[in-house]
C-alpha cells in the first residue's frame, strides 16, 4: 500500500525543520535560528494515530536569484510536486510577511490540499493573532507551537483527512517484482533495457534524464517479472531535476512495493558514500536485495579483479552481508545472464517458511554448539523458536527473559538458520519474547 506523501514547506525560519523532527520522533533535520540552514529535501516516515506517512522537510523558499536560493527554491517545488497534501508554515510571532505571500502564490498553482500552520504560537494569548492568517486563502490557520509540541494533533487530523483513500494493491503472488535504485547515471535505465531486450526506457548520460516512473513486465523461463524503475522525478512543466542528485522519495515508493530491489554500483566510479545510502533503504525496508556492479565492460581486469572488488563491496555494506553480488555490463548484455537466476533464489528466499520442528531441530544443535550465555549470574534459556512471518522471514525465539539475549548471541542463531536454510539475498528477522 502506497504511503501518503506531506511536504512542510514555507519561508526561512518559520520553524519547518522542528516541526518536522517532532513529528518523525527524532532530531533528523538540523534546526539553527538561522535562515537557509535546511538545504535539501529530507524524508522521513511519520505516524498519526494508525496512519504512517513519507514526511518531506524542505529548505525555505525565497523568491531570489542567487544560485543557492534558486536550488533551495526549486527542491521545495519537487517535494510540493511529490506531496498529496502540503503544510503550509508561517511564523505567529511576525504576521504575514511579502516573503510568505509569495510562497502561498506558489501553493495556490499546485492545485493539491495545503493545510496552514501558524507556528511559534507559543502561549493561549497569542491564539487571538492567528486569525490574521485566513487571508492567505487556505482555510482555518492552525496554532501550532514546534517548540512545545502543541497544536500538532489538530494540525495532523486536518493532514490526514486529505489523504486519498488507500487501497491495497494486489499483487499477482507468482509474479516477482523487483525495483532498480542507485544514484544517478550508474545504468539504471540501461540495465531495464538490456533486461527487455528493447528501448522501452530512455538511456542518456545526463544525470536525471528519466522522468517517468515505470512499471514493466518481463517474461524470462516461464517466470513473470514487473521491473519498477526508480530511475526519476515526474516531469511537470519545466525541468528542475538538474537541481536534484537522487530522487529518493521515488526509490522509497518503488521499494514498498517490490519483492527484491537491485542496488546499482558504478564499476567505473567505484563505490561512493551515497550508495550506501541508498542500499540502506531497501535494507531497513526488509525486502530481498541483489548488490548489481555495473559497468563491468569497463574495468581493466585480470584473474583476480572480481574477488578483489567483492571484498571492497563487503567492507563497505557490512550490513548486506547476505545479499549476493553480481557483475555484468548492461550496455554490452555481457554477464547479464546471471541476474535473473539471483533474482529468482532472492524472492524465493525472502517467501520461504521453515516448519518450526526442523527450525527447532537447528536451534537446539545451536545451543549445544554454542551454549547460552550468562548475564549476572542468570543464564539465558531458549525455549522453543517459530517463524511467524514471511517477506521478510521473521523469527522468534522463546526465551526465559529477552533482556539475557545479547545481540552477538542473536547473530550467532541468524547464522546458523542462514548455514541451515540459506536465505540468500533476504534479510531475516529475530525477535526473543519472553513465554507467557
Amino acid at each position: 500500500m502506497r504511503k501518503s506523501v506531506v511536504a512542510i514547506v514555507g519561508r526561512p525560519n518559520v520553524g519547518k525543520s522542528t516541526i518536522f523532527n517532532r513529528l518523525v520522533g527524532e532530531r533528523i533535520s538540523i534546526v539553527e535560528d538561522t535562515p537557509g540552514v535546511t538545504r535539501d529535501r529530507i524524508y522521513a516516515e511519520a505516524e498519526w494515530l494508525t496512519t504512517t506517512f513519507n514526511l518531506i522537510d524542505t529548505g525555505g523558499i525565497e523568491m531570489s536569484d542567487e544560485p543557492l536560493l534558486v536550488q533551495m527554491r526549486h527542491q521545495a517545488e519537487i517535494a510540493i510536486d511529490e506531496a498529496d497534501v502540503i503544510i503550509f508554515m508561517v511564523n505567529g510571532q511576525e504576521g504575514i510577511t511579502a516573503a510568505d505571500d509569495e510562497v502561498a502564490k506558489i501553493l495556490y498553482k499546485s492545485n493539491k490540499p495545503v493545510v496552514l500552520g501558524v507556528n511559534k504560537i507559543d502561549n493561549p494569548e497569542m491564539r487571538e493573532t492567528i486569525y490574521d492568517y485566513y487571508t492567505l486563502g487556505f482555510g482555518e490557520p492552525h496554532p501550532i507551537s514546534g517548540a512545545h509540541g502543541l497544536g500538532l494533533g489538530d494540525l495532523l487530523d486536518t493532514v490526514v483527512g486529505y489523504f486519498p483513500e488507500q487501497q491495497d494493491e494486489v499483487q499477482d503472488e507468482d509474479t516477482i517484482y523487483f525495483s532498480v535504485i542507485g544514484r544517478p547515471n550508474v545504468g539504471k535505465s540501461s540495465l531495464v533495457n538490456a533486461l527487455l531486450n528493447e528501448e522501452r526506457v530512455i538511456v542518456s548520460d545526463v544525470e536525471g534524464t528519466t522522468r517517468e516512473a515505470i512499471d514493466t513486465r518481463l517474461r524470462n523461463d516461464d517466470q513473470d517479472f514487473v521491473i519498477i524503475d526508480t530511475a526519476g522525478m515526474r516531469k511537470r512543466g519545466k525541468v528542475y531535476e538538474a537541481a536534484e542528485k537522487y530522487s529518493v522519495l521515488r526509490a522509497l515508493k518503488a521499494i514498498e512495493r517490490s519483492d527484491v530491489v537491485l542496488t546499482l554500483i558504478d564499476a567505473e566510479t567505484g563505490i561512493q558514500e551515497q550508495d550506501k545510502k541508498i542500499a540502506g533503504y531497501a535494507h531497513e525496508a526488509g525486502k530481498a536485495i541483489i548488490i548489481v556492479v555495473n559497468k563491468w565492460d569497463t574495468v581493466d581486469k585480470d584473474e583476480k579483479t572480481m574477488k578483489e572488488f567483492e571484498k571492497k563491496v563487503r567492507s563497505h555494506f557490512q550490513y548486506l552481508d547476505y545479499a549476493p553480488i553480481v557483475f555484468l555490463s548492461a550496455k554490452t548484455k555481457k554477464r547479464l545472464h546471471t541476474l535473473i537466476p539471483a533474482l529468482k533464489t532472492a524472492s524465493e528466499n525472502h517467501a520461504k517458511r521453515v516448519p518450526t520442528n526442523v527450525l527447532n531441530d537447528v536451534i537446539m544443535d545451536s545451543l549445544a554448539l554454542n551454549p547460552t550465555p550468562t548475564v549476572k549470574g542468570k543464564r539465558l534459556k531458549v525455549l522453543y523458536a517459530t517463524q511467524v512471518a514471511v517477506k521478510p522471514p521473521t523469527f522468534v525465539i522463546f526465551v526465559n527473559d529477552p533482556a539475557l539475549m545479547h545481540f552477538s548471541y542473536k547473530r550467532f542463531l541468524e547464522n546458523r538458520i542462514r548455514e541451515a536454510f540459506g536465505f540468500v539475498g533476504s534479510p531475516i528477522n529475530i525477535f526473543a519474547r519472553k513465554r507467557a
